[in-house]
């Protein structure tokens, strides 16, 4: 069974338990902490369908999922990344980590809500960012970090807590490739939701900036990608 009709089969309310025996061990192992949400596509800043081919490598993206007000990471890592086992929620959940998709399985999605203290992306701040690996850089390079209490994770491993006091991966953002025409679509989550931690800890300011009310409202069907630096104007380094 495909990742796409697992995640259907889940949220129509079919064991997961039941189907894990069907799937690729990837999606089987990660049965336990998988989470159905709408099934998103990538949209670029012009409005167009975003392609895998045309992220640039070693860049990161911002876009809303699976709320409205809940940021995740779009990073093309430039490297093939395989399926990561024996990774742990807070909770002690054990799941696997599917591995990165697209034309060479080197794009991968992230909440970018840091698992310890929740620091996010805003468009004013971002305490947390990827930063790509370049020879010389210093121990930080090629890892997501958070520099507000510096906790660090290995995007190439499931975002794996390196270091620091985070006590679980970030969770994964679940994308589906269209080899036909290239483009992506987010459509789950696996592994350690801080969600609901993210909306009872940011409330006050979340009502004045969706004065509608729909912070917690689930992505549309269209999600724009941002480059980070263009989202946000201050990228804190550490």
């Amino acid at each position: 069974m495909k990742r796409r009709s697992f995640v259907k089969a889940c949220g129509a309310g079919v064991s997961c338990a039941a189907l894990a025996a069907s799937l690729p061990h990837a999606l089987s192992e990660a049965a336990a902490t998988l989470r159905r949400y709408p099934r998103v596509q990538l949209m670029n800043d012009n409005g167009q369908p975003l392609k895998a081919s045309a992220l640039s490598a070693g860049k990161q993206w911002v876009f809303a999922y699976p709320f409205k007000a809940t940021p995740a990471f779009l990073i093309n890592l430039n490297t093939p990344v395989e399926p990561v086992d024996g990774l742990i929620t807070e909770a002690g959940e054990p799941y696997q980590w599917p591995g990165g998709v697209g034309p060479g399985q080197t794009v991968v999605a992230y909440s970018a809500i840091c698992a310890h203290k929740l620091a996010h992306p805003t468009p004013s701040l971002s305490y947390i960012s990827y930063r790509p690996a370049r020879d010389g850089e210093n121990h930080s390079a090629g890892l997501i970090t958070c520099c507000a209490e510096n906790s660090r994770y290995d995007p190439a491993r499931g975002a794996a807590v390196i270091n620091g006091p985070a006590r679980q991966p970030l969770a994964t953002i679940l994308l589906e490739h269209n080899p036909e025409d290239d483009s992506l679509f987010a459509i789950g989550t696996v592994g350690g939701e801080v969600f609901n931690r993210f909306f009872d800890e940011f409330s006050p300011r979340l009502q004045l900036e969706y004065p509608n009310g729909d912070a917690m409202t689930l992505a549309d069907t269209q999600a724009v990608a941002t480059p980070l630096e263009a989202y946000c104007d201050n990228v804190m380094g550490c």
